[in-house]
C-alpha cells in the first residue's frame, strides 16, 4: 500500500472544503459560519477547530483567497 496515497487529516480538510464549495457555491462561507456557530453553542471545540480549518482551505480555493 502506498503511504502517500493515505487520506491524511490535511487531505480530508481539502476534500471537505471542495465538497462544501460544490454543494453551497457562493453561500459556502455562510454555511461554514452557521456550522461553527452550532458547534460553539454545543461547546464542541474539536468540531469548531475542524470547521475553521475547512474555512481556511475554502478561502484558499476562492478567487481573491490566500492562494489565488
Amino acid at each position: 500500500r502506498d503511504p502517500d496515497a493515505a487520506m491524511t487529516p490535511e487531505k480530508e480538510r481539502w476534500a471537505e472544503a471542495l465538497a462544501v464549495d460544490r454543494q453551497h457555491g457562493d453561500k459556502a462561507f455562510d454555511f461554514v459560519a452557521r456550522r461553527v456557530q452550532e458547534l460553539a453553542l454545543r461547546g464542541d471545540e474539536a468540531g469548531i477547530a475542524r470547521w475553521l480549518a475547512i474555512a481556511g482551505h475554502l478561502d484558499a480555493l476562492t478567487p481573491g483567497g490566500t492562494i489565488q
